[in-house]
């Protein structure tokens, strides 16, 4: 393919696109597993096709394989919006491709990517520390459990190092294969699988630290100092800490100062590495009312958060910030004589390949340079606070029908959970218990949600799940359902840029058509039950 050929190519591509998919289009695929390979040939082939053809096979092979997840009826997990701006960020950087793992390998990958990080962070109200002009700085991961990973196996080594200090040869290595075996990493039993699978990877324990309905599932000090005085008593090593601002399961946030102060009289600054984990919602902080929420993170260690789930980049942009860049540099840098220059040799310049796991990487800034300049501070506030308000528009309409719905816990940050309603259903407290996270999504309940007993949960949990299941065979919209200490519920977070209200209506309306019809024949079921039970009682036949 010459120049003028890919001209063609490109500007058909772009005439031919399904972005954004229609709303005809079913939103989740319905194909079968295997279904590709039995329309593809055996291999490739000899001779090269031409490109109308290969094109004809966009539509033929891969769109029915698709989930499409910028359509405004995809409800589901948490968004990762596309937008136009972002695609020709992609472009640009597919057209400038380099793997830009040091400065000198193209020096705007890396500039342009330390400016926009500090922009980012001054408006999410991110403390200063976290800006490159001091000790901290911003770097671009592909996701936030690569930034996890990574924050974890500096951790580990920050304090493996302080540990051993003026320790040498045969009884440095001994000291550290002693204290490797008891190195624990800690998290909330909300926290996101990332912080449990971080603690493999980087070859520690992991402790999980339970939440109380009464702290709307949030890590609390209390919590924290629990688990700190069992990491005693037991011979561990606590060294690492994830704190989440927007749980995957019900968008809580844990008590940073809580968790701050707890340290701070523990004396465990900086023994305990901090992150704050807030892939979805720390979008929101981009508001000014949620910036208090940032207030206590200049004592923690590292913060991260996804432009990729509600900033209108697409995947992937995941961002990164360290308060002492030190402590990952130091940990992750192998110089080999290859990657020697007189810049990096100089300390003049940032070399990002020491500060993430692989060696390269690529332009992925420049689609966030022009996601920013496109829509500016005021259009992202406003992307952010449409989609806050729709939610909670929809959890109105789920509360304005008790008889059919619960809301086992606030809308937050968009999402909105909710169970079926059970007539005999009184207001109860469930007993409080450790959380299992199981299904696609976790759902925490709450105090607000009744269950006098285990028959009537399981009762719930059955309705609840063949309505999940009936609207997601359908196909109209897209939902994820969980199941947390044995609730069953569906989450509903619609933040798609090309959503409305319409939209949010429509399936709240479907919500509705269909429980109703699931209630209407789970009564139709009991009545003819209890009619077959008269039937059969003793003296009347």
């Amino acid at each position: 393919m010459n120049s003028s050929e890919f001209r063609k190519a490109a500007h058909s591509a772009i005439d031919e696109s399904k972005f954004p998919p229609s709303a005809n289009r079913r939103v989740v695929s319905n194909v079968e597993p295997g279904y590709l390979r039995q329309l593809l040939p055996s291999g490739p082939p000899d001779e090269g096709e031409k490109w109308e053809d290969i094109q004809k096979d966009i539509e033929a092979k891969i769109m029915p394989g698709l989930t499409h997840w910028q359509h405004p009826d995809f409800m589901a997990f948490f968004p990762s919006n596309a937008t136009y701006p972002s695609m020709l960020g992609e472009l640009y950087s597919a057209a400038f491709t380099a793997p830009a793992f040091n400065w000198l390998c193209s020096p705007v990958v890396t500039e342009l990517e330390t400016v926009v990080l500090d922009w980012i962070a001054a408006l999410l109200h991110l403390p200063d520390c976290f800006l490159s002009q001091g000790e901290g700085g911003g770097v671009l991961q592909g996701s936030a459990s690569e930034a996890i990973v990574t924050v974890m196996v500096a951790a580990r080594e920050r304090y493996l190092k302080a540990a051993c200090e003026k320790l040498e040869e045969t009884e440095l290595e001994d000291k550290i294969n002693r204290i490797r075996g008891r190195l624990v990493a800690l998290g909330s039993e909300q926290s996101h699988s990332s912080t449990a699978k971080a603690a493999i990877i980087a070859g520690v324990r992991y402790k999980s630290i339970p939440t109380n309905l009464e702290d709307d599932l949030a890590l609390t000090g209390e919590g924290l100092q629990a688990a700190l005085d069992e990491c005693v008593r037991d011979g561990l090593v606590p060294f690492y800490l994830t704190a989440t601002l927007g749980t995957t399961a019900t968008c809580a946030t844990d008590r940073f100062s809580e968790i701050n102060n707890v340290m701070k009289k523990a004396q465990l600054f900086p023994e305990i590495w901090i992150h704050v984990d807030a892939a979805y919602a720390g979008s929101a902080l981009i508001c000014e009312e949620y910036q208090h929420l940032t207030k206590d993170f200049a004592a923690f260690d590292s913060f991260n958060f996804n432009m990729h789930k509600w900033l209108l980049t697409n995947f992937d942009a995941s961002c990164l910030f360290i308060r002492k860049r030190h402590d990952l540099t130091s940990a992750l840098s192998v110089t080999r004589s290859y990657f020697r220059n007189t810049f990096s040799d100089t300390g003049l310049v940032t070399d990002y390949r020491d500060w993430q796991i692989p060696l390269g990487r690529r332009f992925r800034s420049l689609k966030i340079w022009f996601v920013l300049r496109t829509y500016g501070v005021n259009g992202l506030k406003a992307h952010i606070r449409r989609h806050i308000a729709m939610g909670e528009k929809f959890a109105g309409w789920v509360a304005e029908r008790p008889d059919l719905f619960r809301i086992p816990t606030p809308p937050v940050f968009a999402l909105t959970v909710l169970t079926l309603a059970l007539p005999e259903e009184s207001k109860h407290p469930i007993p409080n218990g450790t959380t299992e996270i199981e299904v696609i999504e976790g759902l925490s309940t709450s105090n607000n949600l009744p269950a006098t007993s285990s028959a009537q949960l399981e009762h719930s949990n059955a309705l609840t799940k063949t309505v999940y299941e009936t609207i997601n065979s359908a196909g109209q919209i897209f939902l994820t359902s969980g199941v947390v200490k044995g609730v069953y519920a569906i989450r509903v977070v619609s933040a798609n840029e090309r959503a409305d209200e319409m939209h949010l209506r429509k399936a709240f309306e479907i919500l509705v058509t269909t429980s109703e019809a699931v209630m209407a024949e789970e009564r139709k079921s009991r009545e003819v039950g209890a009619a077959v039970e008269q039937i059969f009682e003793p003296g009347s036949i």
